[in-house]
């Protein structure tokens, strides 16, 4: 059973949730809440698998919200459901260390497909929004992280991130590399060590503003 948040201002947003989420067997929905700081509180009095979080909301937003949580409460996945079509905000989500990023207009299988794999630990993104991540390539300095720093990743290293750009899951990794799953979890650790981040999302979105990988 994935136990489920909804953060959202709109009741009747969440109303609307609720009535779709509760027709799958393994989704419970263990609280609501209409503002970030709520919905922290209600994380840390619940613990649910994975947090449906809007970005803007009264009071403390979606954004500052995931990155709170991000600190407080690691182990708790996030997926944004807004209805902001917007670049800067789908990255800064992502950064921050949401695992998916969708617009409210999606479709039930895909909301169900991003919320399991959340609670997986996997990312797992449309691939209109994985395109647009791609068509943000370059916007910083090839190599370098945020504090100036050099980053360097090895040949496997990049070849695993490539994979994990184009979609692919971590046993879909190793079967086209050839390589086992644990290993390709252990490449990916390496690869959040030293890109600061912790998750997929967040690994493609530093990558491609590092110039790291490339829209080719």
């Amino acid at each position: 059973m994935i136990r489920l948040l909804i953060a959202d201002d709109h009741l009747i947003i969440r109303q609307g949730l609720r009535l779709i989420l509760e027709t799958e067997e393994d989704l419970e929905i263990v609280a609501e809440a209409n503002d970030g700081a709520e919905a922290l509180r209600l994380c840390g009095e619940h613990s649910p698998d994975v947090v449906l979080m809007d970005l803007r909301m009264p009071g403390m937003d979606g954004l500052t919200a995931i990155e709170k949580l991000r600190e407080s409460q690691p182990g708790i996945a996030v997926v944004i459901l807004t209805t902001f079509n917007e670049d800067e905000l789908m990255l800064r989500g992502l950064q921050a260390g949401a695992r998916g990023y969708l617009l409210k207009d999606t479709d039930r299988a895909a909301l169900f497909d991003t919320i399991r794999a959340a609670a997986r630990g996997e990312t797992l993104l449309k691939p209109e929004i994985m395109a647009r991540i791609l068509s943000l390539a370059g916007t910083g300095k090839p190599g370098m992280s945020g504090s100036g720093q050099s980053i360097s990743l090895t040949d496997r290293e990049l070849e695993v991130l490539k994979a994990v750009a184009r979609g692919e899951r971590s046993k879909e990794v190793a079967l086209h590399l050839g390589i086992s799953e644990r290993t390709v979890k252990a490449h990916l650790a390496s690869i959040y060590e030293k890109l600061g981040v912790d998750s997929r999302a967040a690994a493609i979105s530093v990558a491609m503003q590092n110039g790291i990988l490339k829209n080719n």
